[in-house]
């Protein structure tokens, strides 16, 4: 059985269904017991409260999927306090979203029977096993969710009430034959070009470039040789991760470590239960009344549970251990002795349950051999971070009192000085890059007095202390010091607006019948290309008229390397595939019903108030 249910947790349906938890987090949040006391509200839409607890879950969970997602990006993303208001906001945005669809769908009397809701859990593929629903994937799944039957339940029931309203609009959505058609042919169309390029460099060099020039064009572009504020910097890192490769674990520490903590390395007690659950108090004491007269609890529970996802197994919720049940059921499932036995009636937040115990695991500790590279490895990290947090402590304290040099501090944690060349916040190290750092770096006993920082935080137990050894303003560079750059500059700037001169007398010459500037310059076209949209030249090549009587059309752009290009269009061509057609129709159909959603989620903002009360980080 539990071979079955670890399948069943590693498996494509455990990925399905947690990324389901994960919207519906980001959605709906999971309910208001996750906070309690005072101010408790994220935003008000109309009568109805979204509280800060099911927000700031949300939130948790959508910034820990981007992350997974987009890894460092996401970190420096969010090391800019506007976007990470910005991403609170669309995160909120999306809940109120939410609460605004049930209150409309409520609005015009649409509801969701416990039927509905019942049906759905037992034919949802993430919670089957060979094509039959599976409790124990079921349970299990909503135990590590942190979602219990009720609460799940919920989550549907509101899930399918907002579907309604979406699906009423998809019904009342169509596209036109030749709306289609139009798309589909601008979408597919491709063009025969040639083209000739105009080397700049080419061009570039063979233009003369005077003092005079030089100096009206530096001063012209004096911006360019700017070099900015520029500073030299010496620092101190200290991360656990640099300290655990001095450190060593050896077989008896380890054996010491696992025999002190058996229990880690042990399979916790497991019971197999069943169980019926009913939201009545008299009704529950007359079904313990029928099952201590001898009837079958399996029978029962299908007759009388109103745990949707048991009911139907018969009460079974498989194998449970310590710690993960509400805890009345759990310390009544545990009080049970014997195979068969039966528990009074237990009060429960969900109802009133009766359990029956039908097998029982004890506990199974796992070989030293199996752990022993998992405890060394564990060991070591707890090492490192015990001397990181007792260095870091030192190091706060001796940068605070020598401020004036690192070289103290250094040998307090036992570190090098590193330093840097002149450097400006574009060209520093990645570690002088974090937000913390570079604010540090800047600010004015750091930079001008020349004392130490504080102790900044690179990420988790990974800090720094910086200070400036020198610094040196902004300024213009000397014309003398940057002449090659400016003359290159000037070159290139010349040599770019004579192949531009050129491009343009040809393009115009051409469009009159006139090839002879082509001839007089010894520039012929290259051979076709069939290009589509994704093409480099398509923004012109796309732009040009369409050619009539079999009679090119030309123009000219620029490539990718900002070399001129003139072009010559010689045929347009479409496709009919039927296939990519009905894509095309599908397309539409899904951009109509977005905008159709967003304008009856537009108009209901409008007329609902709506305050928001928890946007920025806490």
């Amino acid at each position: 059985m539990m071979d079955r249910l670890r399948e069943g947790v590693n498996g494509i349906a455990i990925k399905i269904i947690l990324g389901l938890i994960i919207l519906s987090f980001v959605f709906a949040g999971v309910g208001s017991y996750l906070v309690t006391g005072g101010s408790n509200t994220a935003a008000k839409v109309g009568n109805t409260e979204i509280d800060r607890g099911s927000f700031e879950q949300a939130y948790q969970n959508e910034r820990n999927r981007m992350q997974s997602q987009m890894g460092d990006y996401f970190s420096t993303l969010m090391g800019d306090p506007q976007y990470v208001q910005s991403f609170r906001k669309s995160v909120l945005d999306r809940m109120i979203n939410d609460v605004l669809l049930e209150e409309y769908a409520k609005s015009l009397d649409l509801r969701i029977s416990d039927d509905q809701v019942r049906q759905l859990i037992l034919t949802m593929p993430e919670f089957q096993t060979d094509g039959k629903f599976d409790q124990d994937v079921y349970a299990a799944t909503l135990r590590r969710a942190g979602f219990n039957a009720d609460s799940f339940a919920e989550y549907l029931r509101k899930d399918l009430l907002r579907q309604q309203i979406v699906s009423s609009l998809q019904d009342t959505e169509f596209t036109l034959p030749n709306e289609v058609t139009q798309q589909s042919e601008l979408m597919t169309q491709k063009r025969d070009v040639q083209s000739i390029v105009l080397n700049v460099s080419d061009f570039a060099k063979k233009v003369s470039v005077t003092d005079e020039e030089l100096a009206t064009y530096y001063k012209e572009h004096s911006d360019q040789y700017a070099r900015p504020e520029q500073m030299k910097v010496a620092y101190i890192e200290l991360s656990a991760d640099q300290l655990k490769k001095s450190i060593t674990i050896t077989d008896e520490e380890a054996q010491k470590y696992y025999q002190d903590h058996l229990d880690k390395y042990s399979t916790k007690e497991q019971r197999k239960v069943r169980h019926i659950l009913i939201k009545d108090e008299k009704k529950a004491e007359d079904v313990l009344a029928k099952l201590q007269s001898g009837e079958d609890f399996a029978k029962l529970a299908k007759e009388t549970s109103e745990d949707v996802g048991s009911a139907k197994q018969g009460g079974d919720l498989g194998w449970i251990e310590k710690g993960v049940m509400d805890p009345e059921f759990e310390t009544a499932a545990f009080d049970l002795k014997n195979k068969g036995d039966i528990s009074a009636i237990v009060k429960s937040n969900f109802g009133y349950h009766i359990i029956q115990l039908e097998d029982d695991k004890a506990p199974d500790a796992k070989p030293y051999s199996e752990v022993a590279a998992e405890i060394k490895s564990d060991l070591v990290d707890e090492k490192a971070l015990d001397q990181f947090y007792k260095l870091q402590t030192k190091l706060e304290s001796v940068a605070f009192e020598s401020p004036d040099s690192l070289d103290d501090s250094a040998k307090a944690i036992d570190q090098k000085i590193q330093t840097t060349d002149f450097i400006s916040p574009e060209t520093a190290p990645d570690v002088l890059k974090v937000p913390a750092v570079a604010k540090a770096l800047q600010n004015s006993d750091v930079k001008k007095e020349g004392l130490n920082s504080e102790v900044l935080e690179v990420a988790p137990e990974h800090i720094i202390v910086v200070r400036v050894n020198d610094l040196r303003s902004e300024t213009t560079l000397p014309l003398e010091e940057v002449k090659d750059k400016v003359k290159a500059q000037l070159a290139a700037s010349k040599g770019e607006q004579e192949a531009l001169n050129l491009a343009s007398k040809v393009v115009d010459s051409l469009k009159k019948g006139d090839d002879s500037i082509l001839s007089a310059n010894q520039l012929t076209f290259g051979e076709t290309q069939n290009i589509d949209r994704r093409s480099p030249l398509a923004a012109q090549a796309f732009a040009l008229p369409h050619p009539e009587d079999g009679k090119a059309t030309y123009g000219q752009t620029k490539d990718e390397q900002g070399n001129v290009v003139v072009l010559k269009l010689n045929k347009v061509t479409t496709s009919d595939d039927t296939q990519f057609q009905q894509q095309i129709a599908s397309q539409l159909l899904r951009m109509n019903n977005q905008q159709d959603l967003e304008a009856v989620l537009d108009s209901l903002r409008k007329t609902t108030k709506i305050s928001y009360e928890a946007i920025s980080e806490q």
